[in-house]
């Protein structure tokens, strides 16, 4: 049915299907090795399109009949699907298909999940539930009856609203059934269905418009204490969208249910959306607050959805970025108004540089909106996500606040109902505003990230900054036309006073300088203002200006970034010169740290520091071969002259950020842990563990269980704490995929290897659930010095278990297989031992072509 040898798709072979579906009725006779599916769809055709082959979509599927108006029609089989001769007139095409969810391991289409019945259909496993044109641009309305010979599924959902439920009236003890129809036309990406024993958190929301809203959150009997922290989130996020976009919820239900084994985090299916547990199960016992803020953001992204992504979806997978790049800026907003803006622009900026820097700058680079693809399951990336988010952010910064929520209320009347394009969201923009942006779409076009680079110039009165911008080449694109680029400049006095309040300078071409006169003394710039474009800034900048910006900037990002580079700098020349921690950082990051001023949560990400694997990608640009262990050795310095230099209000951080009281995940107590625990860890390194293990045998919740474990794990005395641990969360799946992690995390360097093969052999290891496979061998990936450690022994284990994996999962296997994009970086004894492992996986016979796109761009780097 499917030649498995990577196919080439691209933009610009896009041709409409040639049909139109009037609607869709899908009968599921559920079992778990041969559920049967009935498809009825009313096809017209669509004489707009001259090219009208009628192809459906299918994977997998034992065909049992197929029928156009009645009658029995012969199917050809061509790679991907079928295809059937057709009236050229309207026609009712009906056919079953038995497929076996419990096989479905690959967790895309029907599955089954610790016995319940569920579904994940984008971006193509809709094909392996039934024939149709699985494309987004194919939108319909569906009604499903779902039918149960057994009472282990007392609970049966989709889409829509719930129209019958035999369970509640006379019916025969022979069958459960349940109908929902969708009022919505939908791709079949977004279609959904659970089925199991399940029980209901319940609650209701009224719209602005007064409509009453059943919500739901469905879970296994024992998990419904775990999901009040997810019901607010949900009615917060219903609520706000009303109030920022005018978006009100439009369906009779809400239905969300937490899953066990999925791919990714959740998925917006309309009115029923599919969780991964973790991304919605909380309790102050087994969920530490970073737990909770992302469960928030995360119910937060699949509800607004409904509208930018469900309500309006994209014509083709080419447009991924348009739906999930405004989405992800959308929950940004979100997470900032729930809680400090500032904190979440930092949160965000080091996750774009954690994750999308290194993608843009290496062999996986693509636009944000590729040309191309072989999977698309591949595109599922942070330059889709983060980097399609920051170019939401700038277009807003460049048109205004006011401007960009017009254009958007346009968005939504011209265009609720289709499926759009990256050309349809700028057109509404330019017709909005009047703007060409022609320019500013190359954003969407260009992969790589931009150099900004400054020069300064003050003649006595005027000082000038001269800008330029270039971008280097990268897999596809060698030549690269200058881009729009917002770049927020303030200016202080000496004395640090603003003088110049944030201006917005438009970068265009490729060197431009602006002039800002009147000023008696020299400036200060403080440039790049809330990163206001997802770039590399570089400057001429000494230790000096960093810590007058430390101590002055009003811009808390710039602030906050003042000390990233001088921290970065000590460690840079430690690595290259063998100096010792910047006494300026120092003593900078300590003024900081008693400002009371300041959010707690702002200065726990002041005692942060850049990460090794971020070290080792600036040491590869300066023209350094990065050496792991040099760089483990340099944080860890930095790290104990930390905590040497601040010792004396170490202490007295420590207790007075204590948190009593009822917990409360919100941003003030949340803030308060976060700078407590950092205080923790650096008490740790003098105190032999002491003070960790006092918090450990009082902690009330797992935010401070779990920080007390990693110090006490840092200071050589964690293995009864860990022993107590997971006998007292041994039943708990979630907190123990926590104490996994938390052991490769926390290991020596030269132990992370045989720590992560000694987890691997747990009895409790269940490797074909995507979230401990991820546990552990994402946590491998994460640690930089014990994945790299000389000998290759990560790298070995790594692929050993990619190879597994591959066959069960492919769509998990290609996403791990990251671990090895950035090989080029190092010296040339660890580039033969990865190139090794990457021949190997290459190698394998019947290499998913998944795991194989993702393996041969890596390679050929």
């Amino acid at each position: 049915m499917r030649d498995d040898t990577p196919q080439t798709i691209y933009l610009k072979d896009y041709k409409p299907f040639g049909w139109i579906i009037d609607d869709v009725h899908l009968t599921f006779r559920l079992h778990p090795t041969a559920t049967r599916v009935i498809s009825r769809i009313r096809f017209r055709p669509d004489y707009d399109v001259p090219d009208r082959r009628f192809f459906l979509h299918g994977e997998g599927l034992k065909p049992i009949y197929n029928k156009v108006d009645g009658h029995e029609v012969t199917l050809r089989t061509v790679d991907g699907g079928i295809e059937a001769d057709v009236p050229d007139a309207p026609f009712n095409w009906e056919s079953e298909v038995e497929i076996n969810p419990s096989a479905n391991t690959a967790l895309e289409g029907l599955y089954m999940s610790g016995g319940m019945y569920c579904t994940q259909c984008e971006a193509e496993g809709f094909r392996k539930i039934t024939w149709y044109p699985d494309r987004p641009d194919v939108m319909a309305q569906f009604t499903v009856r779902i039918e149960s010979t057994t009472d282990h599924t007392p609970v049966m959902l989709s889409n829509g609203n719930g129209m019958y439920d035999a369970q509640d009236q006379t019916r025969s003890p022979a069958s459960n059934l349940t109908i929902y129809q969708d009022p919505w036309p939908k791709p079949a990406y977004l279609f959904a269905l659970v089925a199991g024993d399940l029980v209901a958190h319940q609650d209701s929301f009224t719209t602005m418009s007064g409509k009453d809203v059943s919500l739901a959150i469905w879970v296994r009997p024992g998990d419904e204490l775990k999901c009040g922290y997810g019901m607010e989130a949900l009615k917060k996020s219903m609520k706000w969208d009303e109030d920022v976009y005018g978006r009100e919820y439009d369906l009779d239900e809400f239905n969300i249910v937490a899953v066990d084994d999925f791919n990714m985090g959740a998925m917006e299916n309309k009115g029923l959306n599919i969780f991964n547990s973790s991304c919605v199960l909380a309790s102050p016992e087994t969920s530490t607050d970073a737990n909770f803020e992302r469960i928030e953001a995360i119910i937060a992204h699949e509800y607004f959805h409904n509208w930018t992504g469900n309500r309006i979806t994209c014509r083709d997978w080419f447009q991924l970025c348009l739906k999930e790049g405004l989405t992800v800026f959308r929950d940004q907003q979100f997470t900032a108004d729930m809680r400090s803006a500032s904190v979440a622009r930092i949160s965000n900026v080091l996750a774009l540089r954690g994750r999308q820097f290194p993608e843009d700058q290496g062999p996986l680079s693509h636009p944000v909106r590729p040309e191309s693809f072989q999977e698309i399951n591949n595109f599922y990336t942070s330059t889709v996500y983060e980097k399609g988010a920051e170019v939401i952010g700038m277009l807003k910064t460049l048109v205004g606040d006011d401007a960009y929520s017009e254009a958007l209320d346009l968005y939504f009347e011209r265009h609720d109902g289709d499926a759009a394009t990256i050309e349809d969201w700028i057109a509404v923009f330019q017709d909005s505003t009047g703007r060409d942006l022609t320019q500013f779409q190359r954003w969407y076009a260009q992969s790589g990230t931009p150099r900004v680079t400054v020069r300064e110039e003050y003649d006595g009165d005027t000082f000038t900054l001269h800008l330029s911008q270039s971008t280097a080449p990268t897999p596809g694109q060698t030549d690269k036309d200058p881009q729009v680029i917002p770049v927020a400049v303030g200016l202080l006095n000496p004395n640090g006073d603003e003088v110049q309040p944030t201006t917005i300078l438009e970068l265009t071409e490729p060197e431009q300088s602006f002039a800002f006169p009147g000023h008696a003394t020299r400036p200060v710039p403080s440039i790049l203002r809330e990163f206001s474009a997802p770039v590399m800034l570089e400057q001429e900048i000494d230790n000096t200006r960093r810590a007058f910006l430390l101590a002055h900037d009003t811009d808390p990002f710039n602030r906050w970034e003042a000390g990233r580079m001088l921290a970065q700098d000590s460690l840079l020349k430690s690595v290259t010169d063998g100096a010792v921690p910047s006494a300026a950082y120092l003593e900078g990051l300590k003024t900081v740290l008693q400002d009371d001023t300041l959010d707690a949560a702002y200065r726990a990400l002041m005692l942060g520091q850049p990460t090794q694997s971020e070290l080792a990608a600036l040491l590869s640009e300066n023209g350094h071969t990065p050496d792991p262990e040099a760089i483990h050795t340099a944080s860890e310095a930095l790290r104990d002259a930390k905590a040497t230099h601040i010792s004396d209000i170490l202490p007295d951080l420590y207790a007075r950020h204590q948190v009593s009281g009822p917990f409360s995940p919100e941003a003030g107590p949340a803030g308060d842990r976060a700078l407590s625990n950092a205080a923790l860890a650096l008490i740790t390194r003098s105190d032999s563990g002491a003070t960790a293990a006092n918090q450990y045998s009082s902690a009330e919740n797992m935010t401070q269980q779990l920080s007390a474990l990693g110090a006490l794990i840092d200071a050589g005395q964690g293995q009864d704490a860990l022993n107590a641990f997971y006998d007292q969360w041994r039943d708990d799946r979630l907190v123990i995929d926590k104490w996994f992690s938390l052991q490769v995390l926390h290991a020596k360097p030269e132990d992370a290897a045989e720590t992560t093969r000694r987890l691997t052999n747990h009895m409790d290891f269940d490797w074909k659930n995507p979230n401990r496979f991820r546990a552990v061998m994402g946590a491998l990936q994460m640690h930089h010095a014990g994945f790299h450690h000389r000998g290759g022994a990560s790298y070995t284990l790594m692929a050993d278990w990619l190879i597994r994996l591959d066959p069960v999962n492919p769509q998990t296997t290609a996403r791990m297989c990251t671990a090895f994009q950035t090989w080029r970086r190092y010296d040339q004894e660890r580039q033969d031992l990865i190139r090794g492992e990457l021949d190997r996986i290459a190698g394998q016979a019947g290499l998913s072509p998944d795991a194989t796109e993702m393996i041969t761009r890596i390679r050929g780097a």
